[in-house]
């Protein structure tokens, strides 16, 4: 049989792989996944992988597949079954395994699949992922060896150091939870019963044809169910997550959206009075008002390129113990492991709310300084073309003398405010956000982004967001 193995162009991403199952990833796809990494885990010393999937239809035959790989190049493999993204990762520090591979199609819709995966405790991404795609294509694979492979059942050992962070007293709070059918059903169940308080878990079930909605907490429509049952029941906060967990969307005791940068600013002065001074990372999809209250707080904030991997890595090298991202991602390396996890970062975030006394969350929410933005807006390119497009706006855009940051895309400061232009790394579409400290200054900077996306041809995005990512 040929080790030699050729990927669609379209699936090895910048801080993962994925892809539509069976027109641009298959079983061999992951069979060839397993095997390269297992030989990279090999050749730099190691001899485990651990491997989870999520609930999506495809994962259990592709995670049989990644393990056949991984066996093949001679790993021993620990199979945790079904579950979140971010127990993968637990299962990665606790038990001290060379690799990781998730098989997980995150937030995409149900006919998506595709893998995350951890080096030792570092993420894999970037060159690393093209480099396993080098690889397979010249059959540069260990030779065939048959590995081994055992299961292990980790959910109750995660499920107990979640709890064991919680810093709410016995305050009964009244919580909704949205699971939205995605792989966090099981634990989400069992964590509910372990915390204070009154729980209702709408869309427990794991399901893979996600039929109550699409599971993507930052899309505002997909909140509407959470909302309607936190304002009937009169609760405290709503939270909801995506497909395999690693992100969070919140929504206050009024059924307001509390964006990623908002909950931000919520953790960051609760980490900030334990760390003075520490680093806090935001991506550049963030309003200014998180960067601004950050440092008001006493902490040092760095805007950082979008991106779960890339953010992972900047953490580690700055030694921050805090880091968001306005898609939901939110990192903790106080007092846990600098992963994703937003089973986590609910009961941090519930403890806050818990400590706040008689304080609202919508009362935190409100005395924020009041910019006006649009959501994040998500709108079809080409994948090869949405490159294209920011090079050429940027080019524009030095050459017009414009105040411009390039950490990722597009980030241009006006008067008014500023707004952003950047491809996704996950999707064949541009994102777009526009923030300002008044309407008028908002329609100057929505009528700048639409100039220059209508001089590389495209027209403008659905402003409402409704339908979009925020």
């Amino acid at each position: 049989m040929s080790v030699t193995h050729i990927f669609d162009a379209t699936v090895l991403r910048e801080y993962d792989i994925r892809g539509i199952v069976d027109q641009t990833l298959h079983e061999a796809d992951a069979f060839a996944i397993g095997r390269c990494f297992g030989t990279i885990v090999g050749r730099n010393g190691g001899a485990s992988v651990a491997v989870g999937y999520d609930g999506r239809l495809s994962s259990p035959a592709m995670e049989a597949a990644v393990v056949r790989g991984l066996r093949a190049s001679g790993m021993d493999v620990v199979r945790i079954g079904r579950g979140p993204t971010p127990m993968l990762y637990y299962t990665a520090y606790a038990n001290n395994t060379d690799g990781a591979i998730m098989v997980t199609g995150s937030h995409n819709p149900a006919n998506y699949n595709g893998f995350k995966m951890m080096l030792g405790k570092k993420p894999f991404f970037g060159t690393q992922i093209r480099d396993l795609g080098i690889m397979a294509a010249a059959g540069d694979v260990a030779a065939e060896a048959r590995g081994s492979e055992r299961s292990l059942k980790v959910a109750e050992d995660y499920l107990a150091r979640l709890v064991k962070d919680w810093d709410g007293g016995n305050r009964s709070l009244k919580v909704v939870w949205d699971n939205g059918n995605g792989a966090a059903g099981d634990v989400l169940a069992e964590l509910v019963k372990r915390l204070p308080g009154q729980h209702t878990v709408l869309n427990g079930k794991i399901d893979g044809t996600f039929p109550a909605h699409h599971p993507d907490p930052t899309v505002p429509a997909n909140l509407r169910q959470l909302i309607a049952e936190v304002l009937a029941q009169k609760a405290d906060i709503g939270i909801a997550f995506d497909g395999d967990a690693d992100r969070i969307g919140l929504v206050d005791d009024t059924g307001a959206i509390l964006f990623g940068d908002q909950l931000m600013i919520l953790l960051g002065r609760d980490v900030l009075r334990s760390h003075p001074g520490a680093t806090i990372i935001a991506d550049v999809k963030a309003s200014q008002v998180l960067f601004d209250e950050i440092a008001k707080a006493g902490g040092k904030p760095l805007m950082w390129k979008t991106g779960h991997s890339l953010i992972k890595a900047k953490m580690a090298e700055t030694g921050s113990p805090l880091a968001g991202e306005m898609s939901g991602h939110i990192f903790f390396a106080d007092k846990w492991f600098g992963f994703d996890d937003a089973l986590y970062a609910a009961v941090r975030t519930l403890g806050i709310v818990a400590r706040i006394g008689l304080e609202k969350l919508s009362d935190v929410r409100m005395a924020l300084p009041q910019v006006i933005n649009t959501p994040e807006l998500r709108f079809d390119c080409d994948d090869v073309r949405k490159f294209e497009v920011v090079a050429e706006v940027a080019a524009r855009l030095r050459s017009a003398g414009a105040n411009v940051s390039e950490i990722d895309g597009v980030r241009v400061q006006t008067d008014d405010g500023w707004w952003l232009l950047r491809s996704s790394n996950t999707q064949a579409v541009l994102v777009a956000r526009c923030e300002a400290s008044s309407e008028a200054g908002l329609e100057r900077l929505k009528a700048a982004l639409v100039a220059q996306l209508e001089e590389s041809g495209l027209a403008a995005p659905d402003f409402s967001g409704e339908n979009a990512g925020h």
